[in-house]
């Protein structure tokens, strides 16, 4: 398996990075976080996962060592695949991850294209622990549902989808009413504003 590669960037086409290492032309699928830290004749060393099927020969790259990790949680849970695993870096940094796992926060995960709920549950369900957060998981769909009102509602004030939910990832939820949430999400991204 190819731990990592040490080389210089010579396309990016998303969701690849061609990383010219030696003379040989590694294609590498990375978030958009990362992609968008690079530019062509950089040099760049990326941590990578080896991914093979009979069919498919693909590498998955990172910048630390802690985000292919947290990758390799997250495929490890059934019904996640690689791709699927990635795109969730696209949203957010591996401590927005770790936060929305520890917080039993679905919201985060169902905001990724092609994973819904019952995988957003599972995720949750299967890697809390591992995270060092033991108490109960309340996925009753509830608050899933109130924090989703929370995240429109925000986003008819003008505030984008990842805006939203962070503010709604920071703010403490349980026992509070709906606009209750709202004005507390509402100040959250004030003070960030």
């Amino acid at each position: 398996m190819i731990g990592f590669l040490k080389g210089t960037v010579e396309l990016l086409d998303r969701p690849f990075v061609l990383l010219d290492v030696n003379g040989v032309g590694y294609r590498v699928l990375v978030s958009g976080n990362v992609l968008s830290k690079l530019s062509k004749g950089d040099k760049a060393t990326i941590f990578t996962f080896t991914y093979v099927r009979e069919d498919v020969l693909e590498l998955f790259g990172f910048w630390e060592i802690e985000d292919l990790k947290l990758f390799e949680s997250l495929i490890s849970v059934s019904g996640i695949g690689p791709r699927t695993a990635l795109n969730i870096f696209s949203f957010g940094t591996r401590d927005e991850i770790i936060d929305a796992i520890v917080k039993s926060d679905a919201s985060f995960f169902t905001s990724v294209p092609r994973l819904g709920t019952k995988n957003a549950q599972r995720i949750i369900i299967d890697l809390k622990n591992k995270m060092g957060a033991g108490d109960s998981v309340d996925l009753s769909g509830k608050d899933l549902l109130e924090n989703a009102e929370v995240v429109d509602a925000l986003k008819n004030f003008g505030f984008s989808v990842g805006e939203a939910q962070k503010a709604v990832r920071e703010i403490k939820t349980q026992g509070l009413s709906l606009d209750e949430k709202i004005k507390l999400a509402l100040k959250a991204l004030g003070r960030h504003g």
